[in-house]
C-alpha cells in the first residue's frame, strides 16, 4: 500500500492536483480516515484520471472485524490487503475505537452496500463507467436491473457472475471487461478471492481506472439479502442480525472471529 507519513496520496482528474488521504492504524490494518461522501468524490476522481492511460487500476477494499482477524491469522491474505491502494473501514466497532484510541478518528462507515449509492450518485453527474462482477446470474442480473430503474443515467458497460471456475472462465472476463473499459469495477467474489482476483489480474486489466472489492454487494442490490434494521447497523450488531438470518452458516465464523477481532481492535489501534 503507497503510503506517505500518515496519508495515501492519489492523482485527481484536473491540472495534475492530489487527493490526500489519512490514515490510521485499526486492530493493526491501515485503514482510510475518510466518509462516504468524500470517499465517492476520491473513488470516481481518481478512476476518470486513469481513463485513457496505461495506468493499472487503483485497488480500494473495505476491512471489518472478521477481516481484522483473519488477517492477523494468516500472513498471506494480510499481504493481499496491504497489497491493495485503500481499505476503507466497513465496522462500526472500528468507528468506536477509533474514537478512544486514534487522534483523528474515523468520521463513519463506510459500508460499501451504502457507499455504492454515494458513488453511483456521482459517477451519473461525471459520466463514470461502470462494470459489475460477481454472485450468481440471476442475481447480479437483478441487482443490474435495480440499478438502472434507481439510477437511469448510470453507464453500466457490462456484467457478469462471479463463478469462474472452468479452464478458461478468468481469461474470458477479463477480455470482456478489457472491451468494456470501465471506470469502476465492482467485484463481488468474497474474502478472500476478491483480494486474489484482483492483484492478481491488475495489471492485465486495461481500460479499467479503479477495482472496487464489493463482498455481498449485488446479494442486497438484488433484494435477495436483506439489510439489519439501522439501529444495529449503528450499534455494530449488524453480524448478530446475519447470524438470526444463517444461523448454520455464520454462528461458528462470528463465535471465533469477534473475540479475537475485539482484541486486536484494543490493543492494535492508534495514530501510525
Amino acid at each position: 500500500m503507497p503510503a506517505g507519513p500518515g496519508y495515501l496520496s492519489f492523482a485527481a482528474t484536473t491540472k495534475g492536483e492530489r487527493w490526500d488521504v489519512p490514515v490510521a492504524t485499526i486492530g493493526g490494518l491501515p485503514i482510510a480516515v475518510i466518509d462516504r461522501a468524500r470517499s465517492a468524490e476520491l473513488m470516481i476522481d481518481t478512476a476518470l484520471a486513469r481513463r485513457g492511460t496505461s495506468q493499472p487500476p487503483l485497488i480500494f477494499t473495505s476491512a471489518n472485524g472478521q477481516v481484522v482477524s483473519l488477517c492477523d491469522r494468516q500472513p498471506r491474505l494480510r499481504e493481499l490487503f496491504l497489497a491493495t491502494d485503500l481499505i476503507h473501514a466497513d465496522g462500526m466497532p472500528m468507528v468506536f475505537v477509533s474514537r478512544l484510541f486514534n487522534r483523528t478518528p474515523l468520521p463513519e462507515r463506510v459500508a460499501t452496500t451504502d457507499f455504492f449509492h454515494d458513488a453511483t450518485i456521482v459517477a451519473q453527474q461525471r459520466g463514470a463507467r461502470m462494470f459489475f462482477l460477481g454472485a450468481a446470474k440471476a442475481v447480479v442480473d437483478q441487482a443490474v436491473r435495480r440499478a438502472k430503474a434507481a439510477y437511469p443515467q448510470l453507464d453500466i458497460v457490462g456484467h457478469s457472475c462471479g463463478y469462474l471456475r472452468r479452464e478458461g472462465d478468468e481469461e474470458r472476463i477479463i477480455d470482456i471487461i478489457n472491451k468494456a473499459e470501465p471506470d469502476i469495477l465492482w467485484l463481488g467474489l468474497g474474502v478472500p478471492g476478491e483480494q486474489e482476483f484482483a492483484i492478481r489480474n491488475r495489471d492485465r486489466l486495461h481500460g479499467v481506472g479503479l477495482i472496487k472489492t464489493s463482498g455481498g454487494l449485488f446479494d442486497f442490490m438484488s433484494g435477495k439479502n436483506a439489510r439489519a434494521p439501522e439501529w444495529m447497523q449503528r450499534t455494530g450488531l449488524e453480524w448478530a442480525y446475519r447470524i438470526y438470518l444463517e444461523p448454520r452458516r455464520l454462528s461458528g465464523r462470528y463465535l471465533m472471529t469477534n473475540p479475537h477481532a475485539i482484541y486486536l481492535l484494543l490493543t492494535r489501534t492508534g495514530a501510525p
